[in-house]
């Protein structure tokens, strides 16, 4: 028979589970953030390219296969072509975006959050961890948006002079 001790105000497992639930949002973030950086579609170029040196390697006898495979290849291609025609117009404006804006918005939203994380039970294994990573978001956006001022700043005087 065995005896269970049971300490006083030991919270155990729930104070991680309470931690990790607080840093969630955080992490899925900087997931985020990292994934959009890496995520790339499919390499449609490479695709017709390969396709291309099959139809190449097929017999000439075998006329079916290569008239279905070039059906195939410029279909391909048109898409392509009616992408780049599309997406022009979202390219040159994203071309003639200055990050200054997405910054300061990034401040604010990390000013805001921080302020609904305050409002948040205090009482929170969770709390605190996740206010002081908050707060080193917050100041981190805020030299972002900072020097995006002062650039932008810079450049509208020398553009005066």
């Amino acid at each position: 028979m065995t005896k269970h001790i049971k300490v006083e105000g030991d919270k155990g497992m729930p104070a991680v589970a309470d931690l990790a639930l607080g840093l969630a949002p955080v992490a899925g973030g900087l997931a985020l953030g990292a994934a959009a950086g890496y995520l790339k579609g499919p390499d449609v170029r490479k695709a017709i390219k390969q396709d291309m040196d099959l139809l190449d390697r097929l017999s000439p006898e075998d006329v079916e296969r290569r008239a279905e495979l070039q059906r195939s290849i410029d279909s391909r291609i048109d898409d392509l072509v009616a992408t780049v025609h599309r997406y022009r117009p979202l390219r040159r404006a994203a071309a003639s975006y200055h990050a200054g804006l997405r910054d300061i918005l990034l401040f604010i939203s990390a000013i805001l959050f921080t302020g609904v994380w305050w409002s948040v039970d205090h009482d929170k294994n969770s709390w605190l961890p996740l206010f002081i990573v908050l707060i080193v978001i917050s100041v981190w956006a805020a030299g972002y948006a900072l020097s995006g001022l002062l650039g932008l700043l810079l450049s509208f005087r020398q553009g005066k002079d």
